[in-house]
């Protein structure tokens, strides 16, 4: 069964989420981690908890999600998965981060492509990959079935949506891929967003103006 613990990092407050088991194993999701302070919470946490990372996933790569990529696959020896799609938005990363002020050194290695229908597993559990464009050109969700839970990334907030007003973003399309891959899903799915409180499927469903 998977813990999940989350953080609040960098000036823009983006969700980073640890994923971990009871065999002590990890997965990393958008290590948003900007100061070194940061950086040593994180840490922290993976040591104090004796955990093992196995995995670091990207919903997609804007900076505020991206800033801890370099140190967590260097720290841990793993390679970023994410959509093909992101790799372009991921290149642009450091320099939408001198544009905000925020310099940072970005991830420069290999990757694995993740997309639609791809499962990751950790243990005995699975997360299914959920292709949810709109937000970003290769944003996607991580949903585990047997625990009720995804994590989103910016496609769905409390009451609200990801922001479509940056390349490669898309109103209608982040609307479609809400009704048609998270709307889908069980109401009681707990949406673990990138910004914000966590939510739910049915109340979203019921309450996000957006989406009426």
């Amino acid at each position: 069964m998977l813990q999940i613990q989350s953080f609040i990092f960098s000036p823009i407050q983006e969700n980073t989420y640890i994923l971990y088991n009871e065999f002590k194993e990890c997965i990393i999701i958008d290590p948003g981690c900007y100061f070194d302070a940061e950086k040593e919470t994180l840490k922290n946490f993976i040591t104090e908890n004796d955990l093992t990372p196995r995995m670091l996933l990207n919903t997609h790569c804007h900076l505020d999600h991206v800033f801890g990529n370099k140190f967590v696959a260097e720290a841990y020896g793993l390679t970023l998965q994410l959509h093909q799609k992101e790799i372009k938005v991921l290149s642009f990363a450091s320099t939408s981060g001198l544009m905000y002020n925020m310099p940072f050194d970005n991830y420069a290695g290999a990757f694995i492509e993740l997309k639609q229908g791809d499962t990751i597993s950790l243990g005995k559990d699975i997360l299914e990959i959920l292709e949810t464009p709109g937000h970003s050109p290769g944003s996607i969700c991580f949903y585990c079935a047997k625990q009720h839970f995804v994590i989103g990334g910016d496609v769905l907030f409390q009451r609200s949506i990801g922001r479509t007003d940056l390349p490669g973003g898309d109103y209608q399309t982040l609307i479609t891929s809400i009704r048609n891959k998270l709307f889908t899903l069980p109401d009681d799915t707990t949406v673990y967003n990138g910004h914000g409180d966590k939510t739910a499927i049915g109340e979203e469903k019921r309450h996000n103006p957006f989406l009426q």
